[in-house]
């Protein structure tokens, strides 16, 4: 975790001059491990490597540069919303881990490195501990932090949203190769969404190539690429004599899953219909799909091998959330040198216009079982489409891998659903100690779901919520809606001011016969009103009002001084000044005194020093030594010396003091203690 104390730069430049870029599977976004809820992943070893800075936007003024040092990264898909507890173990007590959870849905992953939109929550602390999100978080970002401070490892729980797709990142610190458990939702601990797709694994379909010596299977998900038998054994062909004598994985030397496999016979199959069907291999399985469950033994699709004809269009995938592409599926390979890269293969008609703008294969080998059509621009509006094929710029359709032209004219259907829009406005009702937060979002293009959270903690699956604040600062929304096809999240950021209504009066603490005593106006906040009133029968509704006599009086009397004050939010606060008028503001010092606690004159000190500042009273005896000695006048001496009684004698004082008048003032004298 990175380290805020000056003392560690050096070490951290070192570290990062040691690193090298990742290159494991595993340890970039691109080639993330794919994760589900069922069961503990560990990791026994960590590679030394890092890709770069991450941006953590809300702790971004802290002067760290935060990247992922050491790490691995593990994608999962949401397919109930909900909120997520994970728990990083790692096999070495006193070892640091930090972690940051992307929402990359709609997204190329790398975009980790360079958008901070993309954060959905982090823990950067450096101390030794589990850490991970819980009920014991309290924040949804943990910066970085002096290993010793004691932050908190376990961030708040985020609401994961239905059909998105997150990266999660776990950084290894301490340059030690030891490793860690991770294990998600475990029971007790709070999560509530689900990231196990419960979807059985199953061959989606096959396509026998040209010459029929390879069958191309797609799946119906991705699945592990280690599951699968490479001599093929997972899968066989009943009612033929050709076997299958191999099996690759589609994308398996750049990550750890797929959904194509292609096998390959020994012989060419026949024009005719056949079965393939899955069973368990040499490896006493059959293939598994993330959270290891098998496709089933027996499991099976059909296919067809035909006389060499042309190739029809078969398929379109069904199209996301506004989608600028449509991927069209083909039963048997293209040749991907025929496909016109402008699109003029195709077009697309609609309820509105839609420009082609170009057309890829997925290719191998210079072949695709599969052409993506790419828009001008997003189909944001819903509405039923049709895509047709034409004779492109090269003067030909398609072609497919036996050399045989598809016929122009030949046409597929889909449909998509408006998008939706996470945008919502707000009506703050300010209160003098709380303010309410009434939120809206108008659930326009079919919405059926709304997930808000609040500063990381709080959340609400209302429409439209309402939040009390009873405390200030920097406040967070974050919203994500679904109508089930499209999907959107917005964030907002703001700072929440609160009423500082504090009223508060400055002026005298005594009154002085006939002077004035003048009070002004001291409070905080945006204030519109003033009442005073003075305790001697006056008031005023001016900020600063007029000076005030006191009636005068033998003895000290206490006289409130009142304000009341008025904010612009109609907030009112109240405070009161105590003034005491005296008899006298003379100082003298008693020529005599008589400790013997009769309650008259038992005590020597300056009488009436009300004006009095930085005033020090010394009293002596008659060998010059100080027998009291204090800076407070109104603490008295009686008569003793660390405890003990001084005789009946003569006593030498001294007054040193300045004046109201700025003047420094000395005074000495003789007062007689009589017993």
């Amino acid at each position: 975790m990175r380290y805020l104390l000056s003392l560690i730069l050096l070490f951290s430049i070192n570290s990062k001059v040691l690193a090298q870029v990742c290159t494991t599977l595993g340890q970039r976004p691109s080639s993330a491990f794919p994760v589900c809820a069922v069961d503990t992943f560990k990791q026994t070893t960590v590679p030394y490597c890092s890709n770069g800075k991450i941006p953590v936007a809300l702790c971004a003024n802290d002067g760290v540069a935060y990247e992922d040092k050491n790490p691995y990264w593990y994608k999962f898909e949401c397919y109930q919303s909900g909120s997520l507890a994970f728990t990083i173990l790692p096999n070495s007590p006193n070892e640091d881990y930090d972690w940051q959870i992307f929402d990359i849905t709609g997204h190329n992953p790398d975009e980790v490195y360079t958008n901070p939109s993309l954060f959905v929550v982090g823990n950067w602390s450096a101390t030794y501990a589990p850490t991970g999100t819980s009920g014991l978080g309290v924040n949804n970002i943990e910066c970085a932090s002096n290993p010793t401070a004691g932050v908190n490892t376990f961030s708040a729980m985020p609401t994961l949203v239905k059909g998105h797709t997150y990266l999660l990142m776990v950084s290894h610190y301490s340059d030690s190769p030891n490793g860690y458990g991770l294990s998600f939702n475990t029971p007790g601990s709070g999560g509530t969404a689900v990231i196990t797709d419960t979807t059985p694994p199953a061959i989606q379909s096959a396509i026998p190539s040209c010459d029929a010596t390879q069958l191309t299977l797609h799946l119906n998900k991705k699945m592990k690429c280690a599951s699968l038998a490479v001599d093929g054994s997972d899968f066989t062909i009943p009612g033929t004599t050709s076997k299958v004598i191999s099996a690759m994985g589609v994308g398996c030397s750049s990550g750890f899953e797929m959904d194509t496999v292609i096998l390959t016979l020994d012989a060419p199959l026949a024009a005719g219909n056949y079965q393939v069907v899955a069973q368990f291999g040499s490896d006493s399985t059959s293939v598994t799909d993330n959270c290891d469950r098998n496709i089933p033994k027996g499991n099976a699709v059909n296919f067809s091998v035909f006389v060499k004809q042309p190739t029809p269009f078969d398929s379109i995938t069904p199209p996301g959330c506004a989608a600028d592409q449509v991927q069209v599926v083909f039963k048997k390979n293209i040749r991907c040198a025929s496909i016109s890269a402008d699109g003029t293969d195709f077009s697309i008609t609609g309820p509105y216009p839609v420009n082609v703008v170009a057309a890829s294969g997925v290719c191998n080998a210079g072949l695709t079982s599969v052409i993506n059509i790419k828009m001008s621009k997003p189909l944001y509006t819903a509405g039923n489409f049709l895509v047709t094929l034409l004779k492109g710029i090269d003067g030909t359709s398609i072609i497919d891998e036996c050399g045989e032209e598809t016929s122009v004219g030949s046409t597929l259907a889909f449909a998509v659903q408006d998008t939706v829009s996470a945008d919502f406005t707000s009506n703050l009702i300010a209160g003098c100690r709380a303010d309410t937060l009434y939120l809206f979002h108008d659930g326009r293009n079919g919405v059926t779901e709304w997930s808000w959270l609040f500063d990381g903690v709080q959340s609400s699956t209302d429409q439209n919520p309402m939040i009390v604040y009873n405390s200030f600062g920097n406040k967070s929304i974050q919203l994500a809606v679904t109508n089930g096809f499209c999907s959107d999240t917005s964030n907002v950021s703001f700072y929440l001011d609160h009423d500082s209504l504090r009223a508060a009066i400055s002026g005298p603490s005594f009154y002085c016969p006939n002077e004035l005593a003048t009070f002004k106006d001291s409070s905080n906040g945006k204030i519109v009103s003033w009442y005073w009133s003075f305790g001697n029968g006056n008031v005023s509704y001016a900020q600063n009002p007029p000076s005030q006599a006191y009636r005068l009086v033998n003895r000290e009397t206490i006289y409130p001084v009142q304000l009341a004050v008025q904010s612009d939010k109609n907030c009112f606060d109240t405070t009161i000044k105590f003034v005491k008028a005296v008899a006298n503001c003379y100082i003298a010092v008693p020529s005599a005194f008589t400790p013997n606690h009769d309650g008259k004159n038992d005590y020597l000190y300056p009488l009436n020093a009300y004006k009095a500042t930085n005033l020090t009273f010394r009293v002596y005896n008659k060998f010059g030594q100080v027998v009291y000695d204090t800076k407070d006048w109104t603490r008295k001496w009686d008569g003793t010396l660390n405890g003990q009684a001084q005789p009946s004698d003569v006593y030498v004082w001294t007054l040193e003091y300045t004046d109201e008048f700025g003047q420094k003032v000395f005074q000495k004298g003789t007062t007689v203690l009589i017993r």
